[in-house]
């Protein structure tokens, strides 16, 4: 019997919700096994929106994107150019969004703490970090004719020398900025300062967020529109080829934090704005701090964070790093870039709906050097995190109350020797300078609709600590057509 009109509609769109629901299914799936292949503890009936519900009324929906996180501190090593970062990306994954923390990019020396940092090292990442997800090769960094940074090279302005990094040449910020836009697509040097609904430019006109001249944004160095200065750089190959598109990228002395995401999806990206809180020598210096991006993917706020704490393993001194964090999530405060009160833009750590922290947190473990390595020759994992700074400091309500972490499977991240996977304190006689094995590079996470895929250690021998990994995935409410809803 032929179907009437108002059935073959409903079929039809019953054949796209299964269809639609499929292929979502297959993309989260993939994210139950980690790198190695071995199955995630997640259990799949949690992957579906997570207890959330249904999709969103008003013409929205939830959709999941993968984030992958890394955080690693590289002991003020500056990257050379056979260093290949697959692995620590874990390319074949091809996640949607990499968010890539670094720590002591540079030497927390006299010269780069009080003087001017050395933005040297920062490019270099991110040639590699280009090399690694773009498949591109490296041009300005690696394999300049000349200096990488000299002017007659690439023909950059303002570029100068100074005795405190042994007569080489560095960027001052502004000149960072400009190499940065190299790896930026098209839609990536054009992201929204704001994207304020239909509603509200209806219902403020001119008072609306994107009617705002450019005077009337607070003066920030983060904003998406950062980079006015002229690009000196000519890329190798066309952006077009490129299928990660850079959109934030910030230092501070030694902490670096860069975001890549897939290029089609940069478009949905604005109100992207990024602070910074120093914590270092005197409680105001940049030797030890955090940076934190903040933005919105399509209508959905994120947040994150990636902070070098307080060092030591005497007692007590986890509460200093207690101190940096309650500091940082109190004075954390991202500019207003919209005149419309009712934008709804957080301006605080908290009020985004999808926060990660990562970084070299620096918690210790609470036992003396040889109860450690005791335990670690037992692999006795439970044993050794019970003693854990970070763990009991959480459940004891005094730091990151109500923010969430991944159970821990791999052996402490810090400290080993240079180019080898031998702990150091196993060499060093001193008692005074020997560093008791701890799991100080964590990631963290606050919100609902986070699903941690993966949470796992990698192997590079670059630098005395290990760098840590998560893969997640992340509920973005969409918004969408009527067209797409039929």
């Amino acid at each position: 019997m032929a179907l009437k009109n108002g059935d073959k509609g409903k079929k039809s769109f019953i054949q796209k919700l299964f269809s639609t629901m499929e292929r979502t299914g297959r993309k989260m799936t993939k994210g139950l096994f980690d790198s190695s292949g071995a199955k995630s503890n997640l259990d799949i009936g949690n992957l579906f929106f997570c207890g959330e519900g249904p999709p969103m009324s008003n013409g929205q929906g939830v959709e999941p994107v993968r984030v992958f996180v890394a955080t690693w501190n590289v002991g003020g090593k500056s990257p050379h150019s056979g260093l290949n970062l697959d692995d620590f990306l874990h390319v074949h994954d091809q996640a949607d969004i990499y968010v890539l923390g670094f720590q002591e990019i540079v030497p927390l020396n006299a010269g780069n703490v009080l003087v001017v940092e050395d933005n040297e090292p920062a490019a270099k990442w991110l040639q590699l970090i280009n090399q690694s997800l773009n498949k591109s090769p490296a041009v300005y960094v690696f394999n300049s004719p000349t200096h990488p940074y000299d002017n007659r090279s690439v023909g950059l302005r303002g570029l100068k020398t100074t005795a405190t990094t042994g007569g080489s040449l560095f960027f001052p910020k502004y000149s960072l900025k400009a190499f940065s836009q190299t790896f930026r697509t098209e839609s990536g040097k054009r992201l929204k300062t704001c994207s304020c609904t239909t509603e509200l430019e209806r219902k403020y006109g001119k008072d609306c967020c994107f009617q705002c001249p450019k005077s009337s944004i607070r003066d920030d160095e983060s904003s998406s529109e950062e980079d006015d200065e002229p690009n000196s750089f000519s890329t190798a190959s066309s952006t077009k080829n490129m299928k990660y598109s850079l959109i934030a990228c910030k230092q501070m002395v030694g902490i670096f934090v860069t975001i890549w995401m897939k290029k089609e999806l940069v478009q949905h990206v604005s109100h992207l704005r990024i602070s910074c809180i120093s914590r270092g020598i005197m409680g105001c210096l940049g030797n030890k701090g955090c940076i934190s991006v903040r933005m919105t993917f399509h209508q959905t706020s994120f947040c994150f964070i990636c902070s070098h704490l307080a060092s030591g393993e005497k007692e007590g001194d986890e509460l200093r790093r207690n101190l940096d964090v309650i500091e940082t999530l109190k004075n954390t405060q991202f500019p207003k870039i919209c005149r419309t009160p009712a934008s709804g833009v957080p301006e605080k750590i908290l009020d985004h709906e999808r926060v990660i922290w990562f970084g070299d947190l620096n918690y210790r473990i609470a036992l003396s050097y040889s109860e450690t390595r005791k335990l670690l020759e037992e692999n006795a994992w439970d044993a050794l995190l019970d003693k854990d700074q970070l763990k009991i400091e959480r459940e004891a309500g005094r730091v990151f109350k109500g923010w969430q972490e991944g159970k821990i499977y791999f052996a402490p991240t810090y400290k080993y020797r240079n180019n080898s996977d031998t702990y150091a304190g196993d060499a060093t006689k001193s008692k005074t300078k020997r560093r008791t094995p701890a799991w100080c590079d964590r990631i963290l996470w606050h919100g609902h609709g986070i699903r941690q895929l993966s949470y796992i250690r990698g192997e590079s021998q670059f630098s005395d600590h290990r760098p840590v990994c998560a893969t997640f995935l992340v509920d973005v409410n969409v918004a969408h057509s009527r067209a797409e809803m039929l």
